[in-house]
């Protein structure tokens, strides 16, 4: 890599972690989206998608705990700011080639800071829940994939993942 490279914004000239002072920053509206999946036997899918695990309705269950964590990541990230989102939705959709849940989640505000953190604990939480609630049928399930798609707002700019829509 060539160029001035961004330092680590919570960590102060001595080495010590601190959070960020956003209070001189503009108010913008910014939106973040990020993704991740949860792998499982074809089997365990079918029982999902058919609504029949012993707990419940998977993907719903899975779709409020997303947005409740995104609510609650300050709580849960060290040095997150706690921010009033506008809006948090998650999508889960199965899809058969994997097999399993691709998840989903877009945060967004007005404010001084971004949402980054929280679409990717709602996607994580999410993928969590997914687990938590088939695995009695199905241990080996695999959590992955989980990473920032696109960023809106700020001072650092708009990003969008390379992979993001191939």
């Amino acid at each position: 890599m060539s160029g001035p490279q961004p330092g680590l914004t919570h960590i102060d000239a001595s080495g010590e972690a601190h959070m960020v002072d956003v209070g001189d920053k503009v108010e913008t509206t910014r939106a973040a989206t990020a993704e991740g999946y949860v792998r499982m036997a074809a089997a365990t899918l079918d029982l999902i998608r058919a609504g029949n695990a012993k707990k419940g309705d998977v993907i719903g269950t899975a779709r409020l705990a997303g947005i409740m964590a995104a609510k609650q990541t300050s709580n849960l990230i060290p040095l997150c700011h706690p921010l009033m989102l506008t809006k948090v939705s998650v999508d889960i959709t199965a899809d058969a080639d994997l097999p399993g849940l691709r998840v989903s989640a877009t945060a967004k505000l007005t404010g001084k800071t971004g949402v980054e953190m929280e679409a990717l604990t709602a996607v994580s939480v999410a993928c969590l829940t997914i687990y938590d609630m088939a695995k009695a049928a199905d241990k080996a399930m695999e959590i992955g994939g989980i990473r920032l798609l696109e960023k809106f707002g700020g001072k650092s700019g708009d990003f969008r993942h390379p992979e993001y829509g191939k």
